[in-house]
């Protein structure tokens, strides 16, 4: 490892990353959450300072010689990864689901390109209108390779002999994908993140709080979110009050343009009642997150 102008270490990617097994047949892909470490740069960019810094990770869902990769992960060498270990493991047939269309989640796609690769309608629409912008972005996801099965609100699938529910959601992007799988897992993408979720469409916040209830009446026991503590994650992933406590805080950030004070608070004390679910817990990196969320409410017209 190498140390740029910042003093951060420079190192490869995916040489960080870890495997996980929250519950039999499920691997995650984790990598992040690492201080110190940068992946692409000293410049501000969003591998380093959003998946990177705040930890991510893919998930994988194997039974024999059927796998099924939720998202493709932040760099082509971590699809790669993925990739590789699963054909090692036996997999013989790998298809990919796209949690949504930002680009942590779709950095890796061309590892796949032979592969069935699958989407809602959202998510193909849009990654179609900011293909020039991801793949001119730092760093380029170029090229960027699409979807090539889509689908309508829900899609059942069969992966070796367990049966997988995509179900489209309305949370945090317009274009959510989460995964339901037998047990109530739940691969929740970036619906829910811990400790809190990152606002892409600040406009559209109470549209994801009927998404929030959707997601709740899937009746899921474990949720496997793409953001979050990896030692959760290890441990069997989040139970349904990650829900609640996205809901509070979502709810919290709908009272900003009417209660301007509230803008003014850090997190700890802005999300004092989702913390107090106990489901979440402080992550200093999400500070930046949490008033670029704030921030963006208060603009609204």
């Amino acid at each position: 490892m190498n140390a740029d102008a910042s003093g951060a270490e420079a190192i490869a990617p995916g040489s960080t990353l870890r495997v996980l097994e929250p519950v039999p047949g499920v691997l995650a892909f984790y990598d992040g959450r690492i201080p110190g470490v940068r992946l692409h740069g000293p410049q501000e960019n969003w591998l380093d300072d959003g998946a990177f810094a705040l930890g991510i990770a893919s998930y994988a869902v194997i039974d024999g010689d059927d796998a099924l990769v939720y998202d493709a992960h932040i760099t082509l060498a971590h699809a790669r990864f993925i990739r590789r270990t699963l054909e090692e493991k036996g997999a013989r047939r790998i298809r990919v689901v796209l949690s949504h269309w930002h680009d942590d989640h779709v950095a890796g796609n061309a590892a796949f390109a032979d592969c069935e690769i699958i989407a809602n309608r959202e998510t193909d629409a849009l990654l179609r209108a900011n293909r020039a912008r991801l793949e001119a972005a730092d760093p380029p996801i170029n090229p960027l390779v699409l979807p090539n099965l889509l689908f309508d609100d829900r899609l059942s699938l069969m992966v070796g002999t367990l049966p997988v529910e995509l179900v489209h959601l309305d949370i945090h992007s317009r274009d959510g994908t989460v995964a339901l799988l037998p047990g109530g897992i739940l691969l929740a993408g970036d619906t829910l993140e811990d400790p809190v979720t990152y606002v892409d469409e600040p406009d559209r916040l109470a549209a994801h709080l009927i998404g929030l209830k959707r997601l709740a009446a899937l009746g899921a026991t474990r949720i496997l979110p793409c953001h979050g503590d990896p030692d959760v994650i290890a441990a069997g992933g989040y139970g349904p009050a990650l829900i609640d406590a996205t809901r509070l805080y979502v709810e919290k950030l709908l009272r900003v343009k009417a209660e301007p004070a509230l803008a003014g608070l850090d997190l700890r004390a802005f999300a004092a009642e989702a913390f107090a679910t106990g489901a979440i817990s402080y992550f200093e990196p999400y500070e930046a997150v949490h008033r670029r969320n704030v921030e963006a409410v208060a603009a609204l017209g």
